[in-house]
């Protein structure tokens, strides 16, 4: 029963009266947004960003964790400097060390090859499926059983949609498990380094200005897309040439001023708005802090091992920033739960959904839901505790790519439709591409630094949380060393050779870590029975619940958004200024002398020559804006946004790109959890600061030529 994506289903069509800024829209929600758009000045008609088929949306990128837009003819996109740096990490040596020097390519024979798991995603269609998954499924069957059937549905979906090798096809689901859609997305598999200017640019202020506003961070890089001369998807080869991007976004160096509308698309990674107050106590009081504990420790053990071996930094200089970045969020996460009881906040919806509930002739229904509800969420919270103590105990790149070699050996004794997703001939490139990476981002000694302070820290938690029998299993600390000495998964080709091997290979191995691999496989399958069983309980449960809040909102006015969930999504907001405390209110934009102010010739406020002769010689050029007398760095606006969106395309009014969202403000990072109109801002690179830099500072002329410029005046500068 698919059906195509013409009009917006039932559920989703509703009366919709946008508060403030707040929504991660579906593209095909677009048209009913009609009045919203235009009321902040939006040209783009809604029906064109709803069309898939057509520009923009035919420009907008997934990296797979991160957005990103063609900006040329020739498949070139802009994304994040972060959302490159992995591809930028991968062609660094400590001699060569593109992170701190940059790199530009001024001709394609020097474009680099991207890190191995660099895929490019570009969404052409979506069909609502919800009927193929869910109709038919029996009320009585247990959890586990649910959320298979659901999965071999969605499995036999994704083969139907994958007969054509050059796609990538997902079913998510939308609302909790209330709706399900498939995407197609073409899959980009050759994808090359064209320029990333160096971190004192990208990365200015480092952790210590991350989610901070003021910002003064240059965070944007250049990739380019190459396929088979037969313009389709193909393994990276030196005969493949760049894709043809047949829709590309025009670069508007006009800029911006306070009060002008923008439109953000991209690939949102996850919001829990629908969440309910014990959830969001769960996080705020157990699950986060220890996170939040986890990464300092995990981060202080990288920098231990690290200390002295400037190879091994650039080596797990990647690995560093993600858990850094991760930790930094989590905290402003808890210090945002700190500000507002968000918690309370959702007791007093809780309890206005509650009194609406009790008028509806279904009421004791619902209280049967939210009963079953409540029970399921506590089982939850226990489980997740036990799979966060099992992530610690196993944290060495080794053991868990043993852990994978294995499971994948044991999968491959099915049919490739019922082996479980993730291990199915689809995902061997993956977990190739995963395998291959540890090449760049690991070292012996550094891994087994990480390991042994991990099992420290996990023997330490809590008793109840360790999975059964996991314990007895686990080495003590002096054993490690020798666990990796008779180990040949530290060699990639040995790695890679595992892949081919059958399961009996496994079992009968004398590799170390390997054998420790396969006496550790009930554990990690009886945790995710576990989580099937829940989940599946979950998904039959939720979606009820869902249908009553989507009611009730309705009722209200109020926006009817899913949460995201990595999918293709478009928001829109205006530049703005905020006033996180009394009497304090910070401007929407930064400029470069604000740089100079920062600047202290040291990591992270350290930046090139190049960057402070320009400032210093005020050579500003056409990117000057008028009213601030010199070249913007970033700006803020009322977007709502989240992880995923970094690289994201911020459009003005007409669709034509005037910056890149890269990060959020401090105040605003529990919008994950619940949006504040007033505090809620996105953190964006002005696009006049990057075409500064790349043509003051790092002279990158073939790529300006390159893409469609559109300048403040015809007597200023020709678009190229």
């Amino acid at each position: 029963m698919l059906k195509r994506i013409l009009f917006p289903s039932l559920i989703i069509a509703l009366p919709l009266t946008a508060q403030a800024d707040e929504g991660q829209w579906q593209p095909h929600q677009l048209p009913l947004l009609k009045s919203e758009l235009k009321r902040i000045g939006i040209q783009t008609p809604a029906e064109k960003l709803a069309d898939l088929n057509r520009a923009p949306m035919t420009a907008i990128v997934s990296l797979g964790g991160c957005s990103a837009s063609f900006v040329s003819p020739k498949g070139l996109i802009v994304t994040n400097h972060h959302c490159a740096y992995g591809d930028i990490q991968h062609n660094s040596t400590a001699q060569r060390n593109f992170i701190a020097d940059g790199f530009l390519a001024r001709s394609r024979t020097e474009e680099l090859p991207a890190s191995p798991n660099t895929r490019i995603y570009v969404t052409d269609r979506v069909d609502d499926v919800t009927k193929d998954v869910l109709n038919g499924l029996d009320a009585k069957l247990s959890g586990k059983a649910r959320y298979e059937g659901i999965e071999k549905r969605i499995k036999a979906l994704i083969a139907t949609c994958e007969q054509d090798k050059a796609y990538r096809c997902s079913v998510p689901s939308f609302h909790r498990g209330m709706e399900y859609y498939r995407i197609r997305q073409m899959m980009i598999r050759d994808v090359r380094l064209v320029y990333a200017p160096s971190d004192k640019i990208g990365n200015f202020g480092g952790e210590i200005d991350n989610f901070e506003w003021p910002r003064h961070t240059g965070d944007f890089a250049f990739l380019r897309a190459y396929v088979g001369k037969d313009g389709r998807p193909a393994d990276p080869s030196p005969e493949n040439v760049p894709l043809a991007s047949k829709d590309f976004l025009t670069v508007s160096a006009e800029g911006l001023k306070n009060g002008d509308p923008i439109l953000l698309a991209g690939y949102p990674g996850r919001t829990n708005r629908y969440k309910l107050p014990s959830e969001i106590r769960f996080v705020r009081d157990l699950s986060y802090p220890r996170r939040v504990a986890e990464y300092e420790a995990d981060l202080a053990a990288i920098a231990q091992a690290t200390k002295n071996n400037q190879e091994a930094s650039v080596r797990y200089a990647s690995v560093a920033k993600s858990i850094s970045n991760g930790l930094k969020k989590t905290k402003g996460l808890l210090e945002g739960f700190g500000r507002r009881d968000i918690a309370t906040i959702k007791d007093e919806q809780q309890a206005e959904f509650r009194k609406w509930m009790e008028r509806q002739p279904n009421a004791k229904t619902l209280q049967g839901v939210l009963a079953e509800m409540d029970q399921l969420i506590q089982a939850d919270f226990v489980l997740t505790e036990q799979q966060f103590a099992w992530s610690v105990a196993t944290k060495s790149d080794l053991l868990t790519s043993a852990i994978a070699l294995h499971r994948l050996a044991v999968e491959r004794q099915k049919p490739d439709a019922e082996r479980e997703s993730g291990y199915q001939d689809r995902d061997l490139p993956f977990i190739k591409a995963r395998l291959s990476r540890l090449e760049q981002t690991f070292v012996s000694e550094v891994d087994q630094t990480r390991w042994n302070t991990a099992l420290q820290r996990y023997r330490k938690l809590p008793g109840d949380t360790h999975p059964l029998g996991l314990d007895a299993l686990l080495p003590d600390v002096g054993a490690i060393p020798g666990l990796y000495q008779n180990s040949t998964l530290h060699d990639t080709n040995k790695r890679l050779e595992w892949m081919s091997k059958d399961l009996a290979s496994l079992t009968q191995s004398n590799d170390t870590l390997v054998q420790l691999a396969v006496k550790l496989h009930d554990i990690n399958m009886s945790l995710q029975n576990r989580r099937k069983e829940i989940d599946g309980n979950l998904d039959r449960v939720i979606p009820e619940y869902m249908r009553a809040v989507i009611a009730w909102k309705k009722s209200q006015g109020k926006p009817v958004y899913p949460d995201a969930n990595s999918t293709l999504r478009v928001t829109y907001g205006t530049v703005a200024s905020y006033a996180p405390k009394d009497g304090l209110v910070k401007g929407p934009f930064t400029t470069v002398e604000g740089i100079l102010e920062k600047y202290t010739g040291k990591t992270p406020f350290d930046t090139t020559k190049g960057v402070l002769d320009a400032i210093h010689s005020h050579r500003y050029s056409v990117y000057k804006d008028k009213s601030l007398g010199t070249v913007p760095v970033n700006f803020l606006s009322t977007a709502d946004t989240t992880g995923g969106n970094s690289g994201s395309a911020v459009m003005n009014k007409r669709g034509e790109l005037v910056g890149l969202n890269f990060d959020s403000t401090y105040e605003s990072v529990t919008k994950d959890w619940y949006f504040d109109p007033l505090m809620t801002r996105a953190i964006h690179v002005d696009i006049r600061y990057m075409l500064w830099i790349m043509a003051e500072v790092d002279k990158a002329e073939n790529l300006l030529k390159e893409m469609t410029i559109r300048y403040p005046s015809a007597k200023d500068k020709s678009a190229h």
